[in-house]
């Protein structure tokens, strides 16, 4: 289990400092789509790093393009920043759970269902 906490706290701490170096990239189509870092996935042998992100406006392609004309500098700025043996080279994935999550939201606000203190009223109104 000692590998597991190490792992976590890595993955943490990669995904902190990749959304603040991300607010740093002069690239217009990074810097304009207010990307959120949602998780980062090292393995363990620190070679390789997903970063899932998501975005609040832009078109996707362009900014998977600039996340990857911008994946050197953040990569370098990653090592100056942690004290890992290694830095991982990374890959950029979108992540669409936040947009699920509002459209499962909406959904649900949506629905008509009575509070549990109406539902109790009717029950007991019935006997």
């Amino acid at each position: 289990m000692p590998g597991n906490y190490r792992k976590n706290r890595i993955n943490e701490t990669v995904a902190h400092e990749i959304a603040n170096i991300i607010r740093q990239v002069k690239d217009p189509r990074v810097q304009s789509a207010f990307i959120t870092i949602t998780s980062a996935q090292v393995t363990g042998d620190l070679k390789f790093a997903k970063i899932f992100y998501s975005f609040m406006q832009g078109d996707e392609k362009e900014i998977k393009k600039g996340l990857i004309s911008a994946t050197g500098f953040i990569r370098r700025e990653l090592a100056s920043r942690l004290n890992l043996r290694i830095t991982p080279e990374l890959k950029f994935i979108f992540d669409d759970s936040p947009k699920h999550g509002s459209d499962i939201s909406a959904i649900l606000k949506t629905l008509d269902i009575k509070p549990d203190d109406e539902e109790q009223q009717d029950e007991q109104s019935e006997f």
